[in-house]
């Protein structure tokens, strides 16, 4: 940053640069274009940005993004809530629900387990989907993690740790490659793999 003589703009061009899959070049080029536009357009993407902070949170049933206690998929009466479909990411519920073919609700474990990368059962939201399982009738459980072994072994884990509660498990059909995210896969693929599940014993059996 010796080159930039603003502290102002190469601090900037250090938050851009912070975000994930930005570099140095295109945060710069992200700065510079924030610099040619007009004041007001500016202070309301500023603004943007902070009430993004202070307004979403986080649905406390399903770690879904909202802006109260329960998000627009929980709140929606209208939706199958004996049926969870269980996603690492909020990234895939936004891909699941724009094939428009799921109709039941989410949980969202906000990651898959890893031990390369320090990530285990505690650190996910495990513990809240038992406590649902514990005091909700749920007729299915649809395991829609990413193709991959991280996403596998944390099926598995899940699997064996919802046993006791005797619910269907079912499983996205193989539409989606194997070492795919699901956030990447077609709508139309993503959609048959939901329409077209399969018992998730099979899954083990093959």
């Amino acid at each position: 940053m010796d080159e930039l003589r603003s502290p102002a703009l190469a601090k900037a061009v250090e938050a851009f640069a912070s975000l994930p899959g930005i570099g140095r070049k295109t945060a710069m080029r992200m700065v510079l274009h924030l610099l040619k536009q007009d004041d007001a357009d500016v202070m309301r993407f500023g603004d943007a940005l902070i009430r993004l902070k202070q307004d979403v949170t986080f649905c406390e049933t399903c770690h879904n993004l909202s802006e109260s206690d329960l998000c627009h998929i929980c709140a929606n009466p209208n939706r199958q809530h004996h049926i969870i479909c269980i996603v690492e990411d909020i990234r895939d519920v936004m891909a699941i629900e724009n094939t428009g073919e799921y109709k039941g609700v989410y949980h969202v474990l906000g990651g898959r387990i890893s031990p390369m990368e320090g990530v285990g059962p505690t650190d996910l939201h495990i513990d809240s989907l038992i406590k649902r399982l514990q005091e909700n009738k749920i007729e299915e459980i649809i395991f829609a993690l990413s193709c991959t072994l991280e996403g596998d072994t944390t099926n598995f884990y899940l699997f064996k740790k919802m046993a006791s509660f005797s619910i269907p498990v079912t499983t996205i059909a193989r539409g989606i490659g194997v070492g795919d995210e699901l956030e990447f896969a077609d709508e139309l693929t993503l959609a048959r793999s939901i329409l077209h599940r399969l018992p998730y014993e099979k899954t083990l059996a093959g």
